[in-house]
């Protein structure tokens, strides 16, 4: 086992996955707002298994997308953290950050906020050259966060295979910050 990277901002933590978190990653995996932006809503099953997906790989590798709770009163409101996908895109190899959080949560500033401190852990200590983020073309809110987090939009698009062909939101666009660029 890896030791495992815990993260303390001003309001947030962001640690290992806890049993107590599933009912309420499973509710915000049913919310249509939060997500509008893939393919379908999770069923409960679903959901306890990315729980789980999330809480081996950090357990096996020291990091991941690990779940939030605000500081002040422990309240799960999702996830946010790094990733390495084991299927191939256009730019593989690579690392990502992403995010998904409860909708009471949204327009807070906590996606920003926990979001720079996992790319700093990815730049500072994983000592990652590059971190990328990627959305359909659409979802302006995720994108706008790119953008906060002084990530580069690329101009550049790809069909992800994880979104059914034909769908509205196969098409992503693309976001990379590397190394020299967050410094």
């Amino acid at each position: 086992m890896v030791n495992t990277i815990e993260l303390t901002t001003e309001r947030l933590r962001l640690r290992q996955w806890r049993d107590e978190d599933r009912e309420p990653f499973a509710e915000l995996n049913t919310d249509p707002r939060v997500m509008a932006f893939f393919p379908s809503v999770l069923s409960k099953a679903d959901s306890d298994a990315l729980a789980d997906r999330c809480k081996s790989l950090i357990t096996v590798q020291g990091w991941g997308f690990r779940a939030v709770e605000k500081r002040d009163n422990g309240h799960f409101i999702g996830f946010v953290g790094l990733n390495q996908p084991a299927y191939d895109l256009p730019f593989s190899p690579w690392v990502e950050i992403g995010w998904r959080l409860g909708y009471e949560y949204w327009g807070k500033g906590y996606a920003k906020e926990a979001a720079q401190s996992a790319l700093r852990t990815g730049f500072e200590r994983l000592d990652f050259p590059e971190i990328v983020s990627y959305t359909p073309v659409n979802n302006k809110r995720s994108r706008a966060v790119m953008q906060r987090l002084n990530m580069l939009d690329t101009g550049e698009t790809f069909e992800q295979p994880m979104v059914p062909a034909g769908s509205p939101l196969r098409t992503h666009c693309l976001y990379r910050l590397s190394f020299s660029q967050w410094q």
